[in-house]
């Protein structure tokens, strides 16, 4: 499957270790991941995508954006291909005005489901679905959902993000998991619009991060706080990194719970969230 890379921060950082100096870096799983990679920033509130159907590994592209990007959020992605071919339109992350998005995972058998899941997309952005893989479709279904709330380009906080998503994979599931003989899909996703970042776990391993032993700027950086080499006790941090596998280095990585949401708004608040809405809550790390 594919592999997932997430961050948000309250000052442009770069990433360049995250996706290929650290010992488990993006970069280097993809000799296990060879069939595409994209890598999504926002400068000034816009988002910039590359994305590749080469090996991270080897494509002195993936190295030169690895090693120039320095943003306050990223998405990045590296592709195991399960439904559709190599190419730039089928490698994550997907863009649609502000939105990127990445999926590791997939819907089995998705040939028998795709029209149907293409029909819960709103014809406006039915016609924007260019590639053939399940993920892009789940990608504009989730717009859907979120235009369903409001305008696309009105959402700046979490809670719509949210429920997007949740009512995406509901959705989804209904319509892909309950064919006899056939497998639970598989919809571990990121998605951003810059402000707000939201991450659900299914079926796909996640691993988040918001605070570091220590952190090895702590001397020079301005925004140093309580909640960088601690535990949040108010709810709000400094930065969140989503992974599919823990990176090496100083920051404590905690496993995200299946079926489950986690996200930061704009003001970097924290919140996880069963995929159930009643066992919503606000959580204070611990």
């Amino acid at each position: 499957m594919c592999r997932l890379f997430g961050f948000r921060s309250v000052i442009p950082s770069m990433v360049h270790r995250s996706l290929l100096a650290a010992d488990n870096a993006l970069g280097w799983q993809s000799e296990r991941h060879p069939d595409g990679w994209g890598v999504a920033y926002y400068v000034d509130g816009a988002p910039h995508v590359t994305k590749s159907a080469a090996t991270a590994l080897h494509d002195s592209l993936f190295r030169r954006v690895s090693g120039i990007v320095s943003s306050e959020t990223v998405l990045a992605h590296i592709r195991k291909a399960t439904v559709g071919e190599l190419s730039v339109l089928n490698s994550h992350p997907f863009q649609y005005g502000r939105w990127v998005f990445a999926h590791n995972g997939d819907v089995p058998a998705f040939a028998e489901v795709r029209e149907r899941l293409l029909a819960e997309v709103s014809p406006r952005l039915r016609r924007f679905v260019l590639g053939d893989t399940d993920s892009e479709i789940l990608f504009f279904l989730f717009l859907s959902e979120l235009e369903r709330i409001g305008p696309l380009g009105g959402h700046y906080e979490l809670a719509p993000a949210m429920e997007a998503m949740r009512r995406m994979v509901r959705t989804a599931r209904q319509i892909s998991d309950q064919r006899p003989g056939r497998d639970r899909s598989l919809l571990t996703f990121i998605a951003t619009n810059g402000s707000v970042l939201v991450a659900t776990r299914g079926g796909k391993e996640l691993y988040w991060s918001s605070y570091k032993r220590r952190c090895a700027d702590r001397d020079t950086c301005s925004s140093l706080s309580y909640e960088c080499e601690h535990p949040s006790q108010s709810g709000k941090v400094n930065h969140l990194i989503l992974s599919s596998e823990p990176l090496g280095g100083e920051n404590v990585w905690i496993e995200m719970p299946e079926d489950h949401l986690i996200g930061v708004d704009a003001g970097m608040r924290l919140s996880q969230e069963s995929l159930e809405p009643k066992a919503s809550r606000l959580v204070v790390v611990s």
